[in-house]
């Protein structure tokens, strides 16, 4: 089947969520983001089982940050529509749970704006992460957020893509220290895990330009200021996982690790 050809979109370059979509399975990708799918399945056999398991944790955290009362998303680096999706979850468990997406791929504005049509609740913005500034002016957020009160900061598979130069702690912080105290960061993250792990960070900077895997101990600073949920920072698959999980888990199993932690004060400018 011929790829669809979108109007202002460079087919010939590959785009982080278009791969990830591929991994997934999805359709909603092109010939250069399958190729490096393909390659990434090669270079990790079960990278698609450790993609779904991303996405099974995802569902696993905005149910219990809407459990805990938070009613106010912010969904960074959302990447394209995947089976249950923010919004779902959290207004499954609160019909008017406010949900502002934000993505730099133009394919993922469009993709939201037919399935939101209908949300009042949920709005979508293209814009860069990498601009706190921006992001947080930009209407579909300021608009629909309130940020006197508690709101989660969803990071999730996108901070490993911001390379050191680009500062990604001051990026995080930056989110932080916009938000009210009580306030989640819901954030996860390559990990630098054993040589497939070394190996997958090899091919995404070579095809995609980015993907850096941090230690665990470089990831848990990302949540300066807050106060990690049990069982902390741990691969995704082991984050109160609903069903037991293998011991030891398989090397796809451990290039992904997460968690959840609670701003617990308001930190300086």
């Amino acid at each position: 089947m011929r790829d669809w050809q979108p109007t202002g979109i460079d087919t010939s370059v590959p785009s982080v969520a278009r791969v990830y979509d591929a991994i997934l399975g999805g359709k909603d990708n092109f010939a250069v983001d399958r190729a490096i799918a393909d390659e990434t399945l090669r270079v990790l056999p079960g990278a698609r089982i450790g993609a779904q398991a991303h996405r099974a944790m995802m569902g696993r955290g905005v149910r219990f940050l809407a459990e805990q009362g938070i009613d106010q998303f912010l969904d960074l680096g959302s990447g394209l529509p995947s089976g249950e999706n923010t919004h779902e979850i959290a207004q499954s468990v609160n019909p008017k749970a406010r949900v502002a997406y934000v993505d730099n791929d133009p394919i993922v504005l469009a993709h939201g704006r037919a399935l939101l049509a209908d949300n009042p609740f949920t709005k979508v913005a293209t814009a860069d992460l990498r601009d706190p500034a921006d992001v947080l002016s930009r209407p579909e957020v300021a608009d629909l957020l309130d940020f006197s009160r508690p709101i989660a900061l969803l990071m999730l598979g996108v901070v490993h893509h911001l390379g050191d130069a680009e500062d990604p702690n001051a990026v995080v912080a930056a989110y932080r220290d916009a938000v009210a105290p009580g306030s989640y960061l819901y954030l996860t993250h390559f990990c630098a895990s054993g040589p497939e792990a070394a190996a997958m960070e090899q091919l995404m900077l070579r095809s995609l330009g980015s993907g850096r895997f941090r230690t665990v101990e470089e990831i848990e600073a990302f949540f300066d200021g807050f106060d990690l949920v049990e069982p902390g920072v741990v691969p995704l698959v082991a984050w109160r996982p609903a069903e037991p999980i293998a011991d030891p888990l398989p090397p796809y199993q451990r290039v992904s690790w997460g968690g959840i932690g609670k701003l617990r004060r308001t930190t300086p400018a």
